[in-house]
């Protein structure tokens, strides 16, 4: 099928490629022509694993096309609206840019459309984008409107479009939900091998779920806000942990256990960052405000979040007493592993806060070190682990990177001033760390007396 997307972010090229590399035709679009520039010549806009290769290789083959806005449009039957929709200052997400996609398909489309909302948005907008398409439309344009929210998690996208938990339609024409189905037809039926299978999820079979434009536009906020409470709720247990001498690894394992739980997204640390949790927690209070819903649950999970900078702060001031002048090390700037991406990071909040009280901080992260440095120019940017931690008076551990947990720590122990771990992620062993005589400071983890007895007890 001949596709565009429009919008060339972190969701529209992943889109784009990957659909390409199923065997679509795809012409991406954004309104940067400097970063689609870019793209042809070579170069990534951000990281992602996987995909430079799969981006590369169908532009190669002529599959994926970087074009103008107007050929996107004149010349795909389906058209993926990928913009960004960003938070205002309100936190209700600001839908000028999907707004400025839709009067531009009016006035220059014809003939059928099938116009594929893929950006996160508040329940109803795909109503309301039908809506704005019939008034300002031009051309006899004749098209349906489907809301397909997007499931891609920074660091393993490309395995989660091409081995999704489930694929979501929002169609109320039987001749949208056909396309929708031949787009993702490969996906469904598993009739090509991903290009990086051995690194991917199993095959179980995905679920193609069909319903209404107002359900799929609320899956994706819900899903979301739901992962987002699961952490701030372990981080809360991770807290009464602490002040218990209870060990929260344990704890987190026990209800994890529970086949109506599950482990997933119980791992206490410094909160949950990135643009989507915080930017889509925000926006679902606001969307339930407007139809009369007070959600405090949520509220009470954003306040939860942004507590866990302050109280892993707090640890390290207690510990170190005085800031000013001494060096710290920081390990991971990016809100997780496997990419580059700070927006909304702890790990950022966390350095600001050290910076006000006089630290000097010698960072590394494998991927993100050069945005942060442009967010942050106080930042001594190194290019090991190893170099970060010459001279530091504490190593905080702050994006749970591989690398990080394979780090030599009989070699750190001959580079540091004082050898003291802050463990923000619950990443590394302690026995291992306190071995080579580090002290060492984890997440909701009990006296290093209780971890010894805990492992006597498990052997």
């Amino acid at each position: 099928m001949e596709i565009s997307v429009i919008g060339a972010g972190y969701v529209g090229l992943t889109t784009a490629a990957c659909l390409a590399e199923l065997g679509h035709e795809v012409r991406c679009t954004d309104n940067d022509a400097e970063k689609l520039n870019m793209l042809r010549a070579g170069h990534m806009p951000f990281f992602e694993p996987h995909l430079d290769e799969i981006v590369k290789r169908n532009f190669a083959s002529g599959k994926l096309q970087y074009v103008a806005s107007e050929e996107a449009i004149l010349q795909s039957q389906a058209i993926f609206i990928c913009v960004g929709t960003p938070p205002l200052a309100n936190g209700e997400a600001d839908l000028s840019a999907i707004e400025a996609v839709a009067r531009n398909i009016a006035h220059l489309a014809h003939g059928y459309r099938l116009i594929i909302e893929k950006s996160t948005v508040p329940v109803q907008t795909a109503r309301r984008l039908k809506q704005h398409l019939g008034t300002y439309l031009s051309n006899g344009l004749d098209y349906d409107v489907v809301s397909n929210p997007e499931f891609l998690r920074e660091g393993s996208a490309i395995g989660d479009f091409f081995h999704p938990d489930r694929i979501v339609v929002g169609a109320d024409s039987r001749r949208a939900i056909a396309l929708m189905k031949q787009i993702y037809q490969p996906i469904v039926e598993k009739s090509f091998r991903c290009p990086v299978h051995s690194k991917c999820k199993n095959d179980a079979t995905v679920s193609f779920l069909v319903t209404d434009t107002n359900s799929a536009e609320l899956v994706k906020h819900a899903s979301n806000s739901f992962l987002a409470m699961k952490i701030s709720f372990i981080n809360m247990v991770s807290d009464l942990c602490e002040a218990a001498g209870a060990d929260i690894e344990k704890v987190a394992e026990g209800i994890g256990l529970d086949r109506r739980i599950g482990p997933a997204f119980l791992q206490p640390g410094i909160g949950f960052g990135g643009f989507c949790f915080p930017k889509d927690l925000q926006a679902f209070v606001r969307i339930a405000e407007t139809f009369g819903c007070d959600f405090a649950l949520l509220k009470d999970v954003e306040n939860i979040n942004r507590a866990r900078v302050q109280r892993f702060v707090a640890k390290v001031k207690k510990e170190l007493w005085i800031l000013r002048g001494k060096k710290i090390a920081v390990w991971g700037l990016a809100f997780k592993p496997n990419t580059d991406d700070i927006r909304f990071a702890p790990s950022l909040e966390i350095i600001r806060s050290l910076i006000e009280s006089g630290a000097r901080i010698r960072a590394y992260d494998p991927q993100a070190i050069e945005r942060a440095k442009k967010e942050i120019p106080e930042i001594v940017a190194c290019d090991s682990l190893y170099q970060a931690a010459e001279g530091a008076e504490a190593i905080l551990l702050l994006t749970e990177w591989g690398e990080f947990m394979e780090a030599d720590w009989a070699r750190l122990a001959t580079l540091v001033d004082r050898p003291l771990v802050f463990d923000g992620r619950n990443c590394l062993n302690p026995q291992e760390v306190t071995a080579k005589g580090f002290q060492y400071f984890g997440v909701g983890t009990a006296s290093m007396a209780a971890v010894e007895f805990s492992q006597t007890a498990a052997d």
